[in-house]
């Protein structure tokens, strides 16, 4: 029986530090400049917080899609790609 242990975001950020980063740190920097932004310039916040909330999600699914990707490409160099 297989046990799924989940990677954690520190395994990632060593094995793909660019990719991890530009995957979680530039969509939550610009989220976060966009609300600054809609303060400034005096825009409803409820636009940039849902333009936020939106952000984040982008993220949390790209952090999944880039965990599976880094699982599979471990799983192919531990155990080798099998020709049939």
């Amino acid at each position: 029986m297989s046990v799924r242990q989940p990677l954690s975001l520190v395994e990632l950020f060593r094995a793909t530090p660019a990719k991890s980063s530009l995957l979680t740190l530039a969509p939550l920097a610009l989220a976060l400049g966009q609300v600054c932004n809609s303060y400034v310039n005096g825009v409803s916040p409820a636009v940039s917080i849902a333009f936020a909330c939106i952000m984040v999600g982008f993220a949390v699914v790209a952090m999944g899609h880039h965990a599976a990707e880094h699982r599979v490409r471990r799983l192919e160099t531990e155990y080798g790609t099998e020709q049939a």
